[in-house]
């Protein structure tokens, strides 16, 4: 089993919104709310989960998946 970050998938939102984070060959995409995709930094990543999973924003959820995939 893969366990590097790019087999992860992070979920933020509301009972409203979600925005998906993951990471691919380049680096961290974001796909907001409305589709938009905005590329990030793992930084920036971690100031829009920290909020959440610390209780400062307490109507987010955060779901993470993990799915597999192949090797190239």
């Amino acid at each position: 089993m893969k366990l590097t970050n790019d087999t992860y998938t992070i979920s933020i939102g509301t009972k409203n919104f979600t925005e998906r984070y993951f990471r691919d060959k380049v680096g961290w995409m974001k796909i907001s709310a409305r589709g938009k995709t905005f590329r990030m930094t793992a930084e920036q990543v971690l100031n829009h989960l920290l909020p959440a999973l610390s209780g400062v924003k307490s109507n987010l959820t955060v779901k993470v998946e993990h799915k597999e995939r192949s090797e190239n």
